[in-house]
């Protein structure tokens, strides 16, 4: 899965793709995009979400500096630290919080310095090419490659759903988003939000 962890979407999906280990063979693996690069330089943003964008760049520099210091693995556990900060516990974003996640998750807090440079950017550039380029630019985040049955990758943006389905209701959407998605030449399935953002 790919994930900025500013995203509210993506932070609901990745605990519902934790709750799918728990009950299908599933092994999940994270890696970053970003929303703000994503959107860099696009003039026909509405202004909320130009503004929701001015802090999304820290989080994500953060997350991948950590992945090119120490492996994609402590993605998993930094992600969980920076999505409780972030979405729970609506804490501001900014160094306080980057230390705090890092240090929590056993990594060197010096990382978070990698939030106000562009060190990284094209280690970022690279992981959310990865990410998007076989579901398609325009999308974003939640982002999940699956390996298919007859060795193509299932890829696909979404779900995008609230609150989190734990246990079985987990494990009953990640067999009907397979059965979908691995449709050959399937494209969209959508409807209008009726719900809060709830994780």
């Amino acid at each position: 899965m790919w994930f900025d962890p500013k995203c509210p979407w993506a932070w609901i999906a990745s605990r519902w793709l934790l709750e799918v280990e728990q009950v299908r063979d599933v092994r999940v693996r994270f890696h970053v995009m970003s929303l703000a690069m994503l959107n860099d330089g696009r003039d026909d943003l509405e202004e909320w979400y130009r503004e929701w964008l001015r802090d999304a760049w820290g989080p994500v520099r953060v997350a991948i500096a950590a992945e090119q210091k120490y492996g994609s693995e402590v993605l998993r556990d930094l992600y969980t630290a920076l999505g409780t900060r972030i979405h729970l516990e609506k804490a501001p974003i900014g160094r306080e919080l980057y230390t705090a996640a890092l240090a929590e998750v056993g990594l060197s807090t010096a990382l978070a310095d990698a939030a106000d440079c562009t060190e990284h950017d094209e280690a970022l550039r690279v992981s959310q090419r990865a990410g998007l380029d076989p579901v398609g630019e325009d999308l974003g985040t939640p982002a999940i490659h699956v390996p298919g049955p007859d060795g193509r990758t299932i890829a696909f943006f979404g779900p995008v759903v609230t609150p989190t389905p734990r246990g079985e209701a987990a494990g009953r959407l990640w067999d009907g988003v397979l059965l979908t998605a691995g449709t050959e030449g399937f494209s969209e399935l959508k409807r209008v939000r009726t719900r809060p953002v709830v994780g």
